[in-house]
C-alpha cells in the first residue's frame, strides 16, 4: 500500500491542563523517592496515561480501600475531595497528599462560605464527578446538582438562586441558565467559577478544526471536558475521529496527501498525541 504522506500537526494548547500537571509532577517526584504512591480515584481521566504511572508504581484505590488504609500516604488529585475524606485521612493516620487544583479549592471555599451564610446553593455539574462530589461536601450534601435547566427547573426554587458551576462546564451554558432563571423572575447570585484555562479552548480548538481537512481527537472515554471538546470539533470539523489510543487509528478514514491535525482534552497527554502523530506519518 502506498504511504498517504499526510500532513500532521499537533494543537499546541491541547495537553494537560495545569492543575493536572501539578499532579502528575507530584506523583512521579513521590513515585521516584520511594516506588509507590497511593491516589485516591484516577489521577487523570485518561487509561494511558494511568496506566504509564501504574507501571511506575501508582496505586489507585477506593474510598473503600482509603477507610481500610492505616499509616499511608495517598495522594488527593486535581478534582479534589469532600471534608469527609480529610477527617477520614486523620482518624486512620494517613498524610494526605494535597494535589487539588487550585481553582477546585477557591471554589470549594466560596461554596463553604456560601452554605455557611444559609444560602441555597445550586450547582451546575455532572452528577457523580469527583469535582462535583468535592463541593457537594462542602454543603454536607444539601447543594442541588443539575446538569440542564430543564432539571433545574423540576425543583422547587427558591426567590433567591445562589448559583455554581463546576470548573469545566461552558461558561455560556452557565450564563444562559443564569438569564433563562433572571427572565423567570428569580433573583440569581451567579458565582462564574469556570476555568478560564478550560473554556477558553472551545475558542482555540474552533480555529484550530477549522483548518485541517480532518481532525483526530485523543481522549480517554471517562474524560467529561474530552465529550464537551470532542463535540466542538466535530461542530466545526464534521470529518473528526474520536481517539483513546493509537491502536483505533484507521488508515480507511483518510486520502493521500490530506492535512490531519491532532487534539485532546485536558486530561490527554502530549505523550499521547504524539504517538498518534508518528503513527499518521507512517500511513
Amino acid at each position: 500500500m502506498p504511504f498517504l504522506h499526510l500532513s500532521v500537526r499537533i494543537d499546541p494548547n491541547s495537553g494537560f491542563c495545569f492543575g493536572v500537571i501539578y499532579a502528575i509532577q507530584m506523583a512521579e517526584d513521590l513515585l521516584d523517592e520511594q516506588g509507590y504512591l497511593y491516589c485516591l480515584g484516577d489521577i487523570v481521566h485518561n487509561d494511558e496515561e494511568v496506566q504509564r504511572l501504574e507501571e511506575r508504581g501508582l496505586r489507585i484505590i477506593c474510598h473503600e480501600r482509603l477507610a481500610e488504609l492505616r499509616n499511608e500516604a495517598v495522594l488527593i488529585r486535581a478534582h479534589g475531595e469532600p471534608p469527609a475524606t480529610y477527617q477520614m485521612a486523620l482518624e486512620n493516620n494517613l498524610t494526605l497528599i494535597d494535589a487539588s487544583c487550585p481553582v477546585v479549592l477557591k471554589l470549594q471555599n466560596r461554596i463553604k462560605a456560601s452554605y455557611d451564610k444559609k444560602e441555597q446553593i445550586f450547582i451546575y455539574g455532572k452528577h457523580g464527578h469527583a469535582e462535583v462530589l468535592g463541593l457537594l461536601g462542602q454543603t454536607s450534601g444539601n447543594a442541588v446538582v443539575f446538569e440542564s435547566l430543564d432539571e433545574l427547573l423540576s425543583h422547587e426554587l427558591p426567590e433567591n438562586i445562589t448559583l455554581y458551576s463546576q470548573t469545566t462546564k461552558s461558561t455560556n451554558s452557565f450564563y444562559d441558565i443564569k438569564n433563562q432563571l433572571e427572565t423567570r423572575g428569580y433573583q440569581v447570585n451567579a458565582n462564574d467559577t469556570i476555568c478560564r484555562q478550560v473554556s477558553n479552548r472551545d475558542k482555540d480548538l474552533r480555529r484550530f478544526a477549522a483548518q485541517y481537512d480532518q481532525i483526530v481527537f485523543v481522549s480517554g472515554t471517562k474524560s467529561s471536558n474530552g465529550k464537551v471538546l470532542y463535540q466542538v470539533c466535530k461542530e466545526t470539523n464534521p470529518l473528526t475521529h474520536f481517539i483513546s489510543n493509537v491502536a483505533e487509528i484507521d488508515a480507511a478514514w483518510f486520502r493521500p496527501g490530506q492535512s490531519v491535525g491532532i487534539c485532546g482534552a485536558t486530561s490527554t497527554p502530549m505523550w499521547l498525541m504524539e504517538q498518534v502523530r508518528e503513527r499518521l506519518l507512517s500511513l
